[in-house]
């Protein structure tokens, strides 16, 4: 009974949410025009209804109050979320965080739409952004973190008070410029000789030393990829400067990789991400995305610094600054201070860099690149964990990491068609050897190769499991001898499962949610008791991330005073839990598969494995792809 009068509360609300949409104004709205004193009363038809459905939790102590549904709601939410805050300034923060839940849990139970009444949107925001200042989600973390980033170099460069330059510098320059071939204008003005300058000191050189000599491992695939696409080579100096050559960099906001992408300009230009892996750290992928980004902004402002500075701090920062000064020149942009600061630093710190790189000498910088590295590539075709890639093949676990950078766990994704970058000469050693191993055990087991004199109990103690466990795994008799170079499979941990508390942000929905983490939406809804199609931003969700497939067990047939509205939740959630529904597009000019997948509510990775030829070639206008969703 108590789980139909949920459901059928949850439906309640959203008929006075119907009811009442014409009086209903968003939070940016409110802000414009405060809202009524109060809002219009419920339908009759609805009142009847609420006279034999259960009272949601928010209302179970107040059976006797008189007030609208939605004034008690926001009461209670106001109420735990000011206990919350005096309980976090005193130092309680653990009680703090209970209330914080509650309050949020409140708004999720409710049934209520956030955007039902000004005061509750206000909340949400509210509870979001204290939720994210008071990180007291730090604790809800995953099981197994990401693979640790590396501090982004552009972070502090950028920020730097530097004295003037030497005007001595400017003959070098000068002579540079005249024999050395560039594709981009290098202007040389005070803000250029800053850092020229500032390269040439002990500390600058060290800079731009180590990044120089990383570049030696991308240089020509960074070139061959701009030439492919048609954009300047000496952009790759921008990848200098934002990362130093660093894959695993990671900025103060956020982005990652060598050309220092946000999450949603990667998805923008087709980088997935998901809890396995992020495209941002791929160097060749990123590095694509990075120059048709180059080549999508330099369309839109026809000057390479402006470019520069709006793959700074935005397409529209720049356009802005255009606006509101009349300046469609970087120079006269960064003299009238119309950019943030790190930007109008950017544009000379590349150039700096591009000066040093093309001419190292000339300025007393000694360069030793490193060589690219020499890799094959494998289809594991299943997860894989890289501590059992380099039991078969005999690569070191941390060049595996290097070569694979995109891998934020260690593990590959569960898709067919992931390649997998061993050392090379590696290849054909990991596929003889990995067949001894179940493709299930693939993330829980590993293999060992045994050394002269080792008994099956060292190997037991080593890896703190039992003799009798390695017996049965490698189908031995007990007592067995193993003679040197036994190769023994070794069950060391149970299948990768982890629990991830992820809190929702602006933008979210469940199916963009359970792609991320590769499960379904039904199970994100079973998981977190979800009964709706959506959650309130700053909610924290478990996600049982590689769990098993959803067995949540059918609801029950609705009783007959409730079956009109509880059908119409069964319909609603079966479209929300992902049916296929056949459907074809049209790409149009402009479009990328990342907009698209958020047009049809459906994933990049759905839309790649739907079409494959997306596999040998990028999309193109005039495509048709299949669409489920």
């Amino acid at each position: 009974m108590k789980k139909h009068a949920r459901i059928l509360a949850v439906t309640v609300a959203g008929v006075i949410f119907l009811a009442g949409c014409n009086d209903v104004i968003s939070s940016k709205q409110a802000k414009a025009h405060p809202p009524a004193s109060a809002p219009a009363p419920a339908p009759a038809a609805v009142r009847e209804t609420l006279a034999f459905v259960e009272r949601p939790v928010y209302l179970s102590s107040l059976q006797n109050d008189p007030r609208p549904a939605i004034d008690i709601l926001v009461a209670q939410v106001q109420t735990s979320f000011n206990e919350g805050q005096k309980k976090y300034k005193a130092n309680h923060f653990d009680q703090a965080r209970v209330d914080f839940d509650r309050a949020m849990d409140l708004i999720v139970q409710s049934g209520f739409q956030a955007d039902f009444d000004p005061r509750l949107s206000d909340l949400v925001d509210l509870l979001g952004e204290t939720l994210h200042s008071y990180e007291l989600n730090a604790e809800r973390n995953a099981e197994e973190d990401e693979e640790p980033g590396q501090p982004a170099p552009i972070d502090a460069l950028a920020e730097m008070e530097l004295p003037k330059g030497d005007p001595r510098l400017v003959a070098k320059v000068e002579q540079e410029l005249i024999s050395v071939p560039h594709d981009l204008p290098l202007t040389v003005n005070d803000s250029v000789l800053q850092y020229l300058n500032f390269f040439t000191t002990a500390k600058g050189r060290a800079v731009v030393e180590h990044g120089l000599g990383r570049a030696g491992r991308y240089n020509d695939m960074i070139r061959r990829v701009l030439r492919q696409e048609g954009v300047p080579q000496d952009l790759i100096y921008l990848a200098q400067a934002e990362s130093a050559f660093q894959p695993a960099a990671v900025s103060r906001a956020g982005a990652r990789g060598l050309w220092q992408f946000m999450p949603f300009r990667g998805e923008e230009y087709d980088l997935d991400r998901n809890y396995w892996i992020d495209e941002r750290s791929d160097p060749e992928k990123a590095t694509r995305a990075a120059a048709r980004h180059m080549r999508d902004l330099y369309d839109m402002f026809g000057d390479w610094y402006l470019v520069m500075a709006a793959y700074n701090s935005g397409p529209m920062n720049v356009v802005k600054a255009i606006e509101r000064t009349g300046y469609a020149d970087f120079w006269d942009l960064q003299r009238l201070h119309a950019l943030p600061k790190q930007t109008q630093n950017y544009v000379p710190i590349i150039i700096a860099m591009a000066l040093v790189a093309k001419a190292p000498a000339l300025y007393g910088v000694q360069v030793a690149p490193e060589k690219p590295a020499q890799v094959d590539t494998i289809k594991p075709g299943h997860p894989i964990d890289l501590h059992l890639v380099a039991d078969a093949s005999g690569a070191d676990i941390d060049d595996l990491r290097a070569l694979n950078p995109e891998l934020l766990r260690g593990v590959t994704p569960n898709d067919p068609k992931f390649e997998l970058n061993v050392p090379a000469g590696t290849a054909e050693k990991f596929e003889l050897n990995i067949q001894q191993v179940p493709d299930e055990k693939w993330t829980s087991w590993r293999l060992h190769t045994v050394e002269e004199g080792e008994s099956l109990a060292d190997v037991a103690r080593h890896y703190r499991v039992t003799v009798a466990a390695l017996e049965i795994a490698n189908h031995l008799q007990p007592h067995a001898g193993l003679p040197a170079g036994f190769i023994v499979n070794v069950p060391t941990a149970p299948p990768v499962i982890h629990l991830v508390h992820y809190k929702v942000q602006r933008g979210d929905s469940l199916e963009g949610i359970a792609g991320r983490f590769d499960v379904t939406v039904s199970q994100l809804k079973k998981w977190n008791n979800i009964r709706g199609s959506s959650v309130p931003r700053g909610s924290r969700l478990r996600i049982y991330a590689g769990g098993p497939p959803d067995d949540a067990a059918p609801q029950a047939k609705p009783k007959s005073t409730q079956a009109s509205v509880s059908a119409s939740v069964q319909k609603v959630d079966s479209r929300i839990s992902g049916q296929a529904e056949g459907l074809e597009h049209r790409v149009k000019r402009g479009e990328t598969l990342y907009s698209i997948a958020r047009a049809y509510g459906t994933t990049v990775a759905s839309l790649r494995q739907s079409n494959p030829f997306l596999t040998s070639r990028t999309l193109a206008a005039g495509d048709v792809l299949k669409v489920y969703r």
